[in-house]
């Protein structure tokens, strides 16, 4: 069942760098839906401030390019000094539907979860990933629910919701790409309630290119295993 809520007090978050070819577009799809919009320029090499500027959105910037992890923390707290009822995390390449984010707050609404994470592999979700990511991402969840013991069936998709209880509780340290992992252990940790629903991700040759690099993943494995001695 849908529950009706006024749409300004769900926050959508966009860490973004160096997307001024595709960040009007993203927003301008996400203002028809009259939702609250923050971009968070995480220190682009050409200031997102001047694509923006004529656009609804609150705007942040980092002076100095901090990683996705520090960007989400940072939207999230100012967020919540918004008085957000609910926040979405949302990418900034053009790769999610704005269209997913009614599925993703109904079960909060509902009161069946305290944060929900987007699948693309679930019945109902559709993409159009390439093969050889598909097959990293399937390992990847295994590797997540060691360092964890959270079993996703998607654990490194962006496109996330929670409610103000959920979102308080949770302080990303981990500034880059690694955040995602940790993120998971802070729902373990904190005992919120979790569920996956079916979303739709449409890769463009853009989001392609801009996406997680092999080399990048290694990085993320090694600091995961950094972060189980050292903490």
């Amino acid at each position: 069942m849908s529950i009706p809520i006024n749409s300004k007090n769900i926050f959508v978050i966009i860490p973004a760098y160096n997307e001024n070819s595709v960040i009007c577009s993203v927003v301008k799809q996400l203002e028809r839906y009259g939702y609250t919009i923050v971009v968070i320029d995480d220190g682009s090499k050409t200031n997102l401030y001047h694509t923006l500027k004529k656009l609804p959105v609150y705007f942040l910037r980092h002076q100095i390019n901090l990683g996705q992890g520090a960007a989400l923390q940072t939207g999230i707290e100012f967020a919540l000094s918004k008085n957000a009822e609910y926040i979405v995390s949302f990418d900034a390449d053009g790769q999610h539907q704005p269209a997913d984010i009614d599925n993703l707050i109904q079960p909060l609404l509902n009161n069946e979860a305290d944060i929900v994470l987007g699948s693309r592999f679930i019945r109902g979700a559709t993409h159009n990933m390439p093969a050889a990511r598909k097959i990293f991402l399937q390992i990847a969840r295994y590797l997540n629910y060691i360092f964890t013991g959270v079993l996703l069936s998607d654990a490194h998709n962006g496109l996330r919701a929670m409610n103000r209880n959920a979102a308080s509780g949770i302080k990303i340290q981990e500034n880059r790409m690694a955040h995602a992992t940790e993120l998971l252990s802070q729902i373990r940790k904190t005992h919120l309630r979790y569920l996956e629903v079916p979303v739709t991700i449409q890769y463009t040759p853009y989001s392609k290119e801009k996406g997680q690099k092999l080399v990048n993943s290694f990085r993320i494995f090694f600091d995961l295993i950094l972060n189980k001695i050292f903490k």
